[in-house]
């Protein structure tokens, strides 16, 4: 076989070929826009109209605190205010009157200045409120991405209500058949063109019962009318007794579980599951009442720990402002001393008398200039933590009025027994009452993932009462039940002649259980992580309580150092002051001491205040500062409607039938009311407070010589401005040895100083 080239067709092909590729290059792999009629191109409308940002179309009214707020208190603003004596508990009263949001601060005390606010509702969404118990209470488990998923109780017994189910449907149609239009007896049977009229109608009330027992009574009704000869036409042969008929039935029906789903407690801990569901291997979600219930205990376990907090938040402010005015007048103290110094100093180097060098002189300027800056400073501090105090009582940032504390903190020795705060921890602590009502959760849940394991096999069974007649419901009865001379249908099922019953059992059983044993694996998992978690938490609150109490005795300790520290320090001002009018020292020794008074009045209130802080924290740690504050926690009053359904509810329930469910009872899942009382933990006592002023007789060994002995057991009121602090305002005696026996704070057990 010979094959023949033609070059001239050869070239031609590859002309063509070079002439697509080129077109193809052309155009490119690029989309094109396609073609509109009637396109104008003014594309205004949707310029950055996508990427645009918009302010809500929201009008709410903001609080009177924040629209009558007056400037802030600054070194340039101090004038035009009065002082407001407030006492610690009327600023917890306010605090919790204004606190629909639990607020917090982001600082605690500490050496420093005291911090800004922390801005948490800015920096998080997560906050507690007085709303949140009540939102999960009436939570419908359609929560779309609110935090208050899941069911809540109202919502979990729902599923038990009875429910009323109805419909009505009404047809005609008019339908031609397929055959010739001829005589005969087929023309009876099928008409040429069918006709007809048909109407049903159910309506019924069905109820699940807390063993999943379901329950229901209904009414069904057919009507049916059509063009086929009957009686009312003998004529044309009678194939059926009336042209329209009435067929109606009354049926009471049941469905019992009675393996999966079955009993009171499993009905109550996921909710009741129907037979489809079980056969189509739908997993019923565990959100029964129980769970549910548990959801809302452990909500209001999240609101009394913010409750909790903002207690802790409020004392802790309230004290840090009245350190803020003590250290204000420790500040303002020494630089009236330099004041007078600088005075002094001065004058003698106007006169050129002897001690009034220009170097002197100017040594004393700087350090009254130096005083001079730390009380600007201590100012600022206080207005800032009185600010502090403000937002978290919930006031206005400046309303022409300045807090002053007009409570003392204690002095007195509070000394707890470890053994028995210990016990009461790990009993009160919020959390891990909260933890123990999610392992509870776990445990009910894994009861139920338990239950699946069971083939699901239900009883059913159906009694039907049935009427038929060409009238529904006639007044005039004939008597009959049913007959072709005419009757109605409710007439003849009222007579009890037609009656049906039925009987069955269902059965499915997925093989391999392979979903089932997936969930128990799951849940099982679910209880050891969360009992895992309940162990480490008790671990976290006994480390915590012990921390506690070792700040409780070092702040206490520091604070009755401080104190023999403070009065050392006066007299030693004193002291070099007259030596320094004798020309015995020098300048700088003087101001040295002056500059070692003030720091040492400083440091007093400042482990002080860091010891009432402690005690409270104490209590905080143990779970009893709700208690400790006098503050407890109860359900506001309801509207009266409520009050109305619930009486209703109760009257209804008291007019039932009651069902003794037997062995099916569900086990107990609480203890009963949280006592928020001290006196519900008596055996829990372990605070004991030592109050009194030991006198040197009484004391064991004497007083050491040199030992500074106050007379009293309150310190000075802060009236504005404040005095200095006086001998004697801190009821503690004791030098001591650091290896020797502690000094007891206000009670007469002090150890000697060694040599």
């Amino acid at each position: 076989m010979h094959r023949h080239f033609n070059a001239h067709s050869l070239r031609g092909a590859n002309s063509l070929r070079i002439l697509l590729c080129g077109a193809l290059l052309a155009t490119g792999c690029a989309p094109t826009q396609p073609f509109y009629f009637m396109e104008d191109g003014d594309l205004s409308h949707y310029v950055d109209v996508a990427t645009s940002i918009d302010y809500p179309d929201v009008e709410e009214p903001s609080l009177d605190e924040v629209t009558g707020a007056l400037a802030p208190l600054t070194l340039a603003n101090t004038d035009n205010y009065e002082m407001w004596d407030l006492t610690l508990e009327e600023a917890t009263r306010i605090t919790l009157k204004n606190s629909q949001v639990m607020r917090q601060l982001g600082g605690t005390v500490q050496e420093s200045a005291p911090e800004t606010i922390s801005r948490t509702l800015i920096n998080s969404v997560a906050v507690t409120t007085t709303y949140d118990p009540a939102l999960v209470e009436t939570a419908t488990g359609s929560g779309f991405g609110s935090p208050f998923s899941g069911n809540g109780v109202e919502a979990a017994l729902s599923e038990f209500d009875a429910q009323v189910d109805g419909s009505i449907t009404w047809n005609k149609g008019d339908l031609p058949q397929n055959r010739p239009d001829a005589a005969g007896i087929g023309a009876v049977f099928s008409p040429a063109v069918f006709g007809s009229e048909t109407a049903t109608s159910t309506l019924g009330v069905s109820k699940t019962y807390a063993t999943g027992t379901q329950f229901g009574f209904r009414n069904n009704t057919d009507y049916n009318s059509n063009n086929i000869p009957s009686d009312d036409d003998p004529a044309a042969g009678a194939f059926q007794a009336f042209t329209s008929a009435w067929e109606t039935n009354f049926e009471a029906f049941f469905s019992h579980p009675i393996l999966q789903g079955q009993g009171t407690q499993y009905n109550r801990i996921a909710g009741p599951q129907s037979f489809d569901q079980a056969a189509a291997n739908i997993v019923n979600p565990i959100d029964g009442v129980m769970i549910a219930r548990i959801r809302t205990d452990q909500t209001l376990a999240d609101f009394e720990g913010g409750v909790r907090n903002l207690m802790r938040d409020v004392e802790q402010a309230y004290w840090q402002l009245y350190f803020s005015y003590r250290d204000l007048e420790s500040r303002k103290t020494g630089r009236d001393s330099a004041l007078e110094t600088w005075k002094k100093v001065h004058a003698l180097f106007v006169e050129g008398a002897r001690g009034g060098s220009a170097d002197r002189e100017a040594q004393s300027r700087a350090q009254y200039f130096q005083f001079k800056a730390l009380v600007e400073e201590g100012l600022t501090n206080l207005y800032r933590a009185e600010n502090r105090l403000r937002y978290i009582m919930g006031l206005s940032m400046s309303d022409g009025r300045l807090i002053r504390p007009a409570d003392e903190p204690t002095t007195a020795r509070v000394s707890f027994d470890w053994a028995a705060i210990h016990g009461e921890a790990l009993v009160r602590r919020v959390e891990v009452r909260r933890q123990k009502w999610e392992i509870k959760r776990r445990e009910l849940e894994l009861i139920a993932a338990r239950n699946g394991l069971l083939p699901r096999l239900d009883a059913f069974g159906t009694y039907r009462w049935r009427g038929l007649g060409d009238q529904l419901i006639d007044n005039q009865r004939t008597g009959i039940p049913f007959n072709r001379d005419g009757s109605n249908a409710f007439e003849s099922l009222t007579s009890g002649d037609f009656q049906e019953w039925s009987l069955g059992l269902q059965l499915s059983v997925p093989i391999g259980f392979r979903q089932q044993l997936s969930t128990v694996r799951h849940h099982q998992l679910s209880l050891a992580r969360d009992r895992a978690i309940l162990r480490d938490l008790e671990l976290e609150v006994s480390h915590q309580l012990g921390d506690a109490l070792r700040d409780l005795d070092l702040n206490y300790g520091l604070t009755e150092t401080n104190f023999n520290r403070r009065a050392a320090a006066e007299r030693e001002v004193e002291a070099v002051e007259a030596a320094y009018l004798a020309d015995r020292v020098t300048l700088d020794l003087l101001l040295d001491a002056q500059r070692r008074r003030a720091d040492a009045e400083t440091a007093y209130y400042r482990s002080l205040v860091d010891y009432n802080v402690a005690v409270s924290d104490v209590h905080f740690r143990k779970g009893s500062l709700l208690d400790y504050n006098g503050v407890f926690l109860a359900e506001g009053p309801w509207p009266g409607k409520a009050y109305f359904d619930a009486m209703r509810r109760a009257r209804s329930r008291d007019a039932a039938m009651y069902l003794d469910y037997g062995y099916t009872r569900p086990n107990v899942i609480s203890r009963g009311p949280h006592n928020q009382s001290s006196a519900g933990y008596q055996s829990y006592q372990g605070e004991v407070i030592y109050e009194g002023v030991p006198t040197p007789a009484t004391m064991p060994g004497g007083v050491p010589e040199g030992t500074v002995v106050p007379q009293g057991d309150t310190l000075p009121p802060a009236p504005q401005p404040l005095p200095a602090p006086s001998e004697g305002s801190l009821t503690s005696v004791g030098v001591r040895d650091e290896l020797a026996q502690p000094a007891v704070y206000g009670q007469p057990a002090l150890a000697q100083a060694t040599e």
